[in-house]
């Protein structure tokens, strides 16, 4: 039986980090995000089912994210047809990797962890979390998105304040040490809580 510790925080607040720092201390970690890149790619387990709602999405037999947004732009119930069947794929793929993890501590790095109700079926929550200034100059300094589009994603997600307010453990990702020491403490708490229980 594996601990079950999810991660979620908001876009540009360091999950990846810090992800990265709990599998460096031997905890198995799930990717919600890398997992939908699995299901979207040739042979994938969301093609065909997606293919069947949305053919216009499936280029070269693998779902085109591309697509996809500007279908979501044309129409806001295409959001929700895309949800319906990608969401119980996800759920699939991490309730097989717990299964399957040998790990103690298991990290699911789910980013709308809260807002899809899945920490109620976890043993506990850490939330990543920096101010909106750190944040807004981490994002824009990717290049990747602009101003906007990153103000619209922000807007989608629960505030930053409430989800600390619900999460279990706190890592403030300001520097790579700060963030490096505090996981190092939540996974000591929890593995002197496994070796007790």
């Amino acid at each position: 039986m594996t601990f079950t510790l999810g991660l979620t925080g908001s876009i540009g607040m360091g999950k990846s980090t810090t992800a990265k720092l709990f599998a460096d201390l031997g905890c198995a970690v799930w990717d919600a995000d890398a997992a939908v890149h699995r299901m979207y790619a040739q042979g994938g387990a969301a093609v065909a089912p997606i293919k069947a709602a949305l053919p216009s999405a499936i280029i070269d037999n693998a779902v085109s994210r591309d697509e996809l947004k500007v279908l979501i732009s044309k129409d806001n119930s295409v959001l929700s047809i895309l949800e319906e069947i990608v969401h119980p794929l996800v759920a699939a793929d991490r309730d097989e990797f717990i299964k399957t993890s040998t790990a103690d501590i298991t990290v699911l790095d789910i980013p709308l962890l809260f807002e899809n109700g899945t920490e109620k079926t976890l043993d506990a929550v850490v939330c990543v979390s920096i101010p909106a200034e750190t944040q807004q100059s981490r994002v824009m300094a990717r290049g990747t998105m602009t101003l906007d589009q990153f103000k619209a994603i922000r807007a989608k997600q629960m505030p930053i304040d409430d989800k600390v307010a619900r999460a279990d453990y706190v890592v403030v990702t300001d520097t790579l040490d700060h963030a490096k020491a505090q996981v190092q403490a939540i996974v000591t708490t929890i593995r002197e809580q496994i070796a007790n229980a």
